[in-house]
């Protein structure tokens, strides 16, 4: 049994005046990509100063204005990195980087080194401030640790003075979610007071979850109070660092915006420390998905996949929201019939706004592709089948006929697990458009002589067919061509057969368009039923091509 009882509740603040559960999000936070400096340092493999530029420019491309490019005075490799983006001119004017420094004076005076040349920088301090890390970290009381966070800020401000350049601090009291409300309050206020920050020139204060210790609303409750009783709240930047040790890193950040944050720091897909960071990815989709510019280029999901594999060395799981490789297949047979039905619910409406079925967003608008969305196994049942046949091929199998052929693919899919279209196809020939055994139709000749005499029938055909090898025909008439095959099939075969059903429909658009005819036919001595399908530019040879298939799938075409 697990031992429980080691551990407690972490202390709630209650925070009674909270309005953030009656709001909504309306836009994009201000985005800060931390991939190259929180993100890069919990990899097993670091990225090298090629990768870190690789990436750098391709959060560029995304439209990240503000960019986290590493601690250049504990490393080496993010000072050179850094260098290289400053002397090769590869920061745009518009995008502000950001260099985190501990509070220590040989640390920053180090980071103002490395950003010389910067046009603008964000230079990003921070200090632990949690009742614990203050205890069996540091030994220090309040009073210390904050006069720790008040040093490092007059030695920042310092230097700014004499930068060539624009400086933005940010704060961060590390172990927000760790630390009491009002000393937290306390010490960015020390930390803002210093500073000086006017509504021009704002100082961003960060409050992270550096670890998850309480559910999202609890840490909503704590950014709301802290954001209601900041001194000059419109002078502060108020931003969120959200990590994911219970797995809620998103649900916090969203939670976050609601209660008052402007801001939020995270990577492209969670990477961090532990669980990871928040997932910028996963927030911007969600904002995406409730007709909200996340004001990130994000159209193309698999390339943002491909550099963050390459450059991170790590892969994607499948079931990661939205850029998974399984998040828009449907094994489920009756989610395949939904988005089915979703899919040409919205054709036939000829409707703007996406609404499917378990498919939040249109795959397509981020890069991905339709073939993937619905995958066949033993679980798929009759809409699964269907939509691949429609979306892959362009046959629209008629309702009853979608079981029978469902049932066909799932005694494959019983022994081999899933099953690929390109099979389901070449299941589809085989079982009914190469369906030729042992009646095999080859001619057709149609005469319409309605009007020229008395008889109740209007159409003449005559039949080619091959019987186990053998060339044969028949003559015969009707109320039309399948009437005339029908009565000359029974005439011939000595059967009795009825055609139930006739559906039909062009295969692909155009002068060479091909036409698929679907037959459902029942043996009136056995009561048995099944499907034919015909192909063929011509509608009636599809047809008479189908009835055949039918006749052979109930067994019944046997020499005369």
């Amino acid at each position: 049994m697990l031992n429980f009882k080691r551990y407690q509740k972490n202390p709630v603040d209650r925070y009674v005046e909270r309005t953030w559960p009656d709001k909504e999000i309306s836009k994009a936070p201000v985005w800060c990509s931390v991939d190259l400096r929180d993100g890069n340092q919990a990899l097993i493999d670091p990225m090298v100063v090629s990768e870190k530029i690789e990436m750098f420019q391709y959060l560029v491309k995304l439209g990240f204005k503000e960019i986290e490019v590493g601690f250049p005075a504990a490393s080496q490799i993010e000072y050179d990195f850094l260098r290289q983006l400053i002397e090769r001119k590869l920061i745009p004017d518009d995008v502000k980087v950001q260099v985190l420094t501990q509070c220590r004076e040989e640390l920053i005076d180090r980071t103002f080194e490395s950003i010389q040349g910067c046009k603008q920088a964000i230079v990003h301090i921070y200090n632990s401030t949690s009742s614990l890390q203050r205890d069996v970290v540091f030994h220090m009381d309040k009073e210390q640790i904050k006069e720790i966070a008040v040093k490092g800020t007059k030695m920042v401000k310092e230097r700014a003075a004499k930068f060539d350049g624009k400086i933005i601090l940010e704060y961060s009291p590390e172990s927000f979610t760790g630390t009491e409300l009002d000393y937290a309050l306390e010490v960015c206020t020390a930390v803002q007071e210093v500073w000086g920050p006017t509504k021009e020139d704002p100082i961003i204060i960060n409050l992270p979850s550096t670890v998850e210790m309480t559910t999202p609303n609890v840490f909503a409750d704590r950014i709301e109070w802290m954001g209601n009783h900041f001194k000059d709240r419109e002078t502060i930047v108020l931003s969120v660092h959200p990590h994911n040790d219970r797995g809620t890193g998103v649900a916090t950040a969203e939670l976050s915006l609601l209660a008052g944050a402007d801001r939020i720091e995270g990577t492209l897909f969670g990477n961090g420390e532990r669980t990871g960071n928040v997932d910028i990815v996963n927030i911007a989709y969600n904002m995406f998905s409730q007709g909200i510019d996340p004001e990130l280029e994000m159209d193309n999901v698999n390339e943002i996949i491909e550099i963050y594999e390459r450059c991170c060395k790590i892969p994607i799981h499948p079931r990661h929201p939205y850029a998974g490789k399984l998040v828009f297949t449907a094994f489920s047979g009756s989610h395949q019939d939904a988005i089915n039905k979703g899919v040409k619910a919205m054709q036939e409406r000829g409707s703007k706004i996406w609404q499917v079925p378990y498919l939040p967003i249109d795959p397509s608008d981020i890069g991905r592709e339709y073939e993937p969305i619905v995958r066949i196994n033993s679980q798929s049942g009759k809409g699964g089948v269907a939509f691949i046949m429609d979306t892959y091929f362009g046959f629209k199998l008629p309702k009853g006929m979608q079981r029978e052929f469902a049932d066909v693919i799932q005694t494959i899919s019983e022994k081999q697990g899933e099953v690929s279209p390109d099979v389901i196809m070449e299941k589809f020939r085989e079982e009914y458009l190469q369906k030729k055994e042992p009646i095999h139709f080859r001619k057709l000749k149609v005469d319409d002589f309605s009007g020229e005499t008395n008889s109740e029938f209007d159409t003449k055909v005559s039949v080619t067919y091959t019987n186990k090898d053998k060339e044969k025909s028949f003559t015969a008439v009707g109320n039309g061509p399948l009437d005339a095959v029908q009565r000359g099939m029974m005439e011939t075969f000595h059967i009795r057969i009825k055609i139930l059903d006739y559906e039909e429909h062009a295969l692909q658009s155009g002068s060479n368009s091909q036409a698929a005819a679907y037959i459902h036919m029942l043996d009136v001595e056995s009561g048995k039923v099944t499907y034919g399908v015909g192909v063929s530019s011509n509608i009636t040879r599809a047809s008479v091509r189908a009835i055949f298939s039918a006749l052979n799938r109930l067994e019944l075409g046997t020499e005369e």
